[in-house]
């Protein structure tokens, strides 16, 4: 997910581990899919922290072919051995020792392909067999671990069925770790809506067999809220996160690492949310929490997210204080040339050139530049991706678009390949899509809005505001491009979302309302344009005010309409640049920074 607005960690695909409970009577807890999948963010435990990936760069599948596919045996499993029942155990162990001794996934899945076999053919009528489940989920972490997700998810599908809840803590445990499992898998390939299903089933279970306050819980709800955030779905995730601050609280110390992560993950909410100041307040506990716990990197880590709080209120001074103390700190303790120093340098570039100091600003982008250019060893092209992608948007703000375009091209290279990552790719290419509209390659940036806006649907992320702000960007691109049917469409789109998502009064539903009304005017639908207009002049009249001078431009647009419509329409097609917003240009260009900002995502 995302591109979003995260606390990152180093996103690398962990080995594949594959951890199988050695007797029936293990106690629910999170299971842990193997292969490439998403690593727990910096904000939670040492323990694997749920944390939904953003998406995969795989095409999205069709659901037909996951409903189609099941297990296929191989011929070696019509052997007659597999009716032991004493075969499908030591399968199982074979393909274990085999992951354990690192001969390669393969022959691991061939082991794992006869156990499973072995255990249904076993398996007992009316009797649900939970070595067939253990089975089946480690069958689907080798599939996960070579690639393969989309044969995961039939083979999970297939896992969760069996269990019956109401036989037991092992059923349970059995179905939780399922559908935490389909969940992380559905991440992968891009499924956000899915995954978030499968982990809301998940959490269900397990409260239904350990009760509301068990600390597991609190670790389902806070994997629970780092998906939801991810999907930019903050208000179920700022419920989820309180949750799981309150069951950290009633069972570990106070000022705990625990409730330190929790805090951490509010203030990210909070942040996104727009409440700058409650985020501060969990920051500055966090921070105690972590200073008692003589965690001194995590408490620089927290001063730079202070800092980042500090410039949103535009508390300039006091946000240089506390980059520049997380800076010594991480170059002391990590090297001069570690990522997370570079992401520092951004910080400062950014807030120099907020406040109007320009050469300081491109000196400490060209620093972490040169951090990124030869990073060190353990690096991760995730953690390039981002930083390139911030300094882009840094060198857009100073009018080198060109430049721009390059770090954002290199950013989506370093992502391409990587599972989980559609979302981020999707932002990248909508941020490129406004660096071509500012090169005036508009058939480039149509192509690249485009893209985005296909990544993002099939994430199912196609409800969200940065969505309706793509949709309207686009339109946009093919105005320019004189094709008005299209452009309409994506603005109409665009206002359904975004009246929804951000109401009517925010500013970007009321510059899709000013290019709708543009765009029937050029299609000769004066009367709906009118419409839209007195609506929007209506708003700003009886709740925004009339002192934002598009206001007068709006009601200059609407008096030469209703002028029109009071005589014979005049066919002779007009100029676009008549017609649309006169602002539309500079619009496109402060689209790339205050309204994808206002969101929360640093693309």
């Amino acid at each position: 997910m995302p591109g979003l607005v995260s606390v990152k960690t180093p996103p690398d695909s962990v080995p594949l581990q594959i951890s199988v409970p050695e007797s029936a009577s293990s106690q629910p807890q999170r299971s842990s899919p193997a292969g490439p999948s998403k690593p727990p963010s910096p904000l939670a435990r040492k323990t694997p922290s749920p944390s939904a990936s953003a998406s995969a760069s795989r095409s999205r599948p069709s659901p037909n072919r996951l409903k189609s596919k099941s297990l296929q045996p191989e011929p070696i499993l019509a052997d007659a051995s597999l009716d032991n029942p004493d075969l499908g155990p030591f399968l199982l162990k074979l393909a274990r020792d085999t992951i354990a001794s690192g001969e390669g996934p393969n022959k691991a899945l061939d082991f794992a392909v006869r156990a499973a076999k072995s255990f249904e053919r076993c398996a007992v009528d009316g009797e649900p067999s939970l070595d067939l489940v253990m089975s089946l989920h480690v069958l689907a972490a080798i599939y996960c671990s070579l690639g393969r997700f989309e044969e995961a998810v039939p083979v999970l599908d297939r896992a969760i069925l069996v269990p019956e809840i109401g036989r037991g803590a092992d059923h349970a445990l059995a179905a939780f770790s399922g559908h935490m499992q389909l969940g992380d898998t559905y991440s992968m390939l891009g499924l956000v809506d899915r995954s978030i299903e499968c982990y809301e089933e998940g959490l269900k279970i397990q409260i239904e067999a350990l009760g509301e306050t068990d600390p597991r819980v609190g670790e389902t709800c806070r994997y629970l809220a780092e998906a939801h955030v991810q999907a930019m779905q903050f208000d179920r995730a700022d419920e989820l996160c309180k949750k799981t601050l309150e069951i950290h609280r009633a069972h570990s110390e106070p000022a705990s690492i625990e409730e330190a992560a929790d805090r951490r993950l509010m203030a990210l909410i909070c942040e996104a949310k727009g409440d700058y100041e409650a985020a501060l307040e969990h920051l500055v506990l966090a921070s105690m929490s972590m200073i008692a716990n003589a965690q001194e990197n995590e408490v620089a880590t927290i001063d730079v997210s202070i800092g980042n709080i500090y410039m949103s209120l535009c508390r300039f001074d006091e946000a240089v204080f506390s980059y520049q103390k997380a800076l010594t700190v991480l170059k002391s303790s990590r090297g001069d040339n570690h990522p997370s120093v570079a992401s520092i340098f951004v910080r400062l570039a950014d807030l120099y050139h907020k406040t109007g100091k320009l050469r300081e600003s491109k000196s400490y982008c060209e620093n972490a530049l040169r951090i990124y250019v030869k990073p060190v060893p353990g690096t991760t092209a995730e953690e390039i991706s981002s930083g390139l992608t911030e300094i882009s948007a840094i060198y857009e703000s100073i009018d080198e678009p060109e430049e721009a375009l390059k770090l954002l091209q290199k950013a989506m290279s370093l992502l391409e390949d990587k599972p989980g990552q559609q979302s981020t790719i999707a932002g990248i290419e909508a941020r490129m899509g406004v660096m071509y509209c500012m090169l005036g390659r508009y058939e480039e940036a149509r192509s690249s809005f485009g893209s985005a806006i296909a990544k993002l649907r099939a994430s199912g992320e196609k409800k969200s505001p940065f969505f309706g702000v793509v949709l309207n960007q686009m339109g946009l691109a093919c105005v320019q491009l004189f094709k008005i049917d299209e452009a309409g469409e994506l603005f109409e789109e665009a206002r359904s979302i975004l009246e929804k998502e951000c109401g009517p009064c925010h500013q970007d539903t009321l510059g899709v309302y000013s290019n709708l009304a543009a765009t029937y005017d050029a299609m000769g639908r004066v009367e709906d344009a009118i419409e839209i207009l007195e609506y929007v002049l209506k708003l700003r009249e009886e709740k925004l005010g009339i002192a934002n001078p598009d206001f007068e431009d709006e009601k200059r647009r609407l008096s030469e309409l209703l002028k029109e419509a009071g005589r014979k329409r005049d066919k002779k097609a007009k100029s676009l640049e008549n017609l649309i917003d006169p602002n539309s240009k500079k619009t496109t260009k402060k689209e790339g920074t205050r309204r994808w900002a206002s969101l929360g995502f640093r693309l």
